[in-house]
């Protein structure tokens, strides 16, 4: 399929890569992204097209975030009467909010590539990634405040659980840049790169060893990472009993692996099953 606001790739291994391609606007997220990301995201996930997916940006910056002409250009009409207008304006933060969050449903694995700026809804979107890598000249800011407003679609709810409630609050407050080695610091990122390029073969590299692991087996640990991150220790092993139990086949992927590990092969995994529904074209 092609797209206006980014590229998006698949390897021969099962990696794919969506490539934010409006460098001229810092690919700033704007209308047309906001209806084309969801699609690709649901495409590659009901598909079971890929394993992986990297995220990154052509030019200077990974992204300067939302493009305010979202909100002004009149392409979202807002109804005249108060309550009516609020409730659907609530309506639009819900939908942009799935929207990121379609993120972390998808059941591979997420990785965002950031060189340069990373600012408000792009930090959104990178916080709901599985794993985020900078290069050197990169940073990430919350700058909704200098725009007089609150993060509203992913920020305030991820970051505090990425680097701790006190320094997210700071950084929300302050709206201030935190440069690559502050994030590699406080593990909002896993790596930071020298440069643009290292930074993209690094990622790439990464995403092809996940992609030589079994499919189930990526998607039952994102699963349960996930679910951990949100309720207590006993409850997530319980979800865990209780997924295992359920995907858990000896003979299938488990069986694939000691084969191929026998033999001194790669395994030969199947992909997962598509999950787009029966009942919906």
């Amino acid at each position: 399929m092609n797209y206006k606001t980014f590229t998006l790739e698949i390897a021969h291994n099962k990696v794919a890569h969506l490539r934010f391609n409006r460098p001229e606007a810092y690919n700033s997220l704007n209308m047309d992204f906001w209806q084309e990301f969801p699609t690709a995201i649901r495409h590659l996930d009901q598909q079971s097209l890929c394993r992986v997916l990297v995220i990154s940006g052509e030019g200077k910056h990974f992204s300067a975030g939302m493009d305010l002409g979202v909100f002004s250009s009149g392409a979202i009409k807002r109804p005249k009467e108060a309550a009516r207008r609020n409730e659907h304006l609530r309506q639009i933060v819900l939908q942009l909010q799935s929207i990121i969050s379609s993120i972390e449903q998808a059941r591979f694995p997420v990785l965002a590539a950031i060189q340069g700026g990373c600012i408000g809804g792009a930090l959104d979107l990178v916080c709901a990634c599985d794993c985020r890598y900078m290069s050197a000249d990169a940073f990430a800011s919350v700058e909704e405040a200098k725009l007089g407003l609150a993060a509203d679609i992913g920020s305030l709810q991820r970051l505090p659980k990425l680097i701790g409630d006190g320094l997210a609050r700071e950084l929300a407050y302050t709206a201030r840049r935190m440069p690559a080695e502050e994030a590699l610091q406080w593990r909002l990122v896993n790596q930071v790169f020298d440069d643009a390029e290292s930074l993209i073969n690094g990622v790439m590299d990464i995403a092809a060893q996940m992609a030589k692991h079994s499919p189930m087996a990526i998607y039952s640990s994102k699963e349960n990472l996930n679910y951990s991150r949100d309720h207590s220790v006993t409850e997530s092993l319980r979800y865990q009993a209780t997924w295992q139990a359920g995907m858990f086949q000896p003979e299938g992927d488990m069986m694939a692996a000691l084969m191929g590990k026998g033999q001194k092969t790669e395994a030969d995994y199947k992909e997962l099953q598509p999950s787009q529904s029966d009942f919906v074209e």
